[in-house]
């Protein structure tokens, strides 16, 4: 006899689940980590691939990325502030987002963990399909590579960099993710008047992939398809909207004074 008692069967099951699925979403991260790496190279493939998104962004008339840094620039706060959230913000609030709905909305969590998985997959195969260079690189067009210059920096020298790829700029997982976690708050929470502030991650981490040269509108807009089209093969699993706490009305009380009062 040790003298230890053991954990109750409802509280081991549990601790369990959550460990598995821990592991499950560590598992998924490096495969993504590995594959991604396994897709880098076709440097010249991807330069030519980013002459082309340039070019085509420009034969559409969209917003310029040029335009939007150096209006940044302005700013040197706000420079900092954006490669802040680039570096920061991303894997920690898709991280927050899955705990706290594994948590108090199971039926959410696995939701959103297989849209994350069916969209992460998709975008790996167009990575293997598109290699694109970002437009940080592109320094012909006047972009400029706001981390590297301001930092923080999430990468290192291209040529060197053995931790990431970095000519898989098609589509932007930062925006895919970001429109994940905002549709999963936003779904998950009752009805309330600032839950469309979640809505703001998403805008606010389309502004800074631009802004920061990272990704082109284009890499935004294929991340956007790939979600709609990860929710639409999902939709089955989506869960009914959790009903928000009412308090029922205190009954009504009669007073002497009052006009329906029962007269003697």
């Amino acid at each position: 006899m040790t003298g230890r008692n053991p954990a109750p069967a409802g509280v081991r099951v549990p601790i369990l689940a959550a460990a598995r699925e821990l592991g499950l979403v560590a598992v998924l991260f490096l495969v993504y980590k590995v594959a991604r790496l396994a897709a880098n190279g076709h440097v010249d493939e991807a330069f030519r691939n980013a002459d082309a998104i340039w070019d085509a962004e420009r034969w559409l008339r969209m917003p310029g990325e040029l335009a939007v840094q150096r209006a940044v620039l302005d700013w040197p706060a706000l420079v900092t502030a954006a490669n802040c959230y680039y570096a920061y913000v991303h894997f920690p609030a898709t991280a927050a987002c899955l705990i706290w709905l594994y948590l108090r909305r199971p039926a959410h969590y696995r939701w959103t963990r297989n849209v994350l998985v069916l969209l992460t997959s998709g975008a790996l195969v167009v990575h293997f399909l598109i290699p694109l260079a970002p437009p940080r690189m592109l320094t012909a067009t006047g972009m400029l590579d706001l981390g590297r210059l301001f930092g923080p920096a999430v990468y290192g020298a291209p040529e060197t960099d053995q931790l990431s790829n970095q000519y898989a700029a098609m589509p932007s997982l930062h925006v895919g993710w970001a429109i994940v976690v905002a549709i999963a708050l936003f779904t998950a929470i009752p009805a309330a008047r600032w839950r469309g502030l979640w809505l703001l991650h998403p805008v606010v981490t389309l502004l800074v992939v631009v802004a920061t040269g990272n990704h082109y509108w284009l890499d935004a807009i294929a991340a956007g398809a790939l979600v709609a089209a990860a929710y639409a093969l999902l939709r089955p699993q989506r869960p009914a909207a959790p009903r928000p706490q009412t308090v029922p009305p205190l009954p009504r009380q009669r007073t002497a004074g009052s006009r329906h009062a029962p007269v003697g």
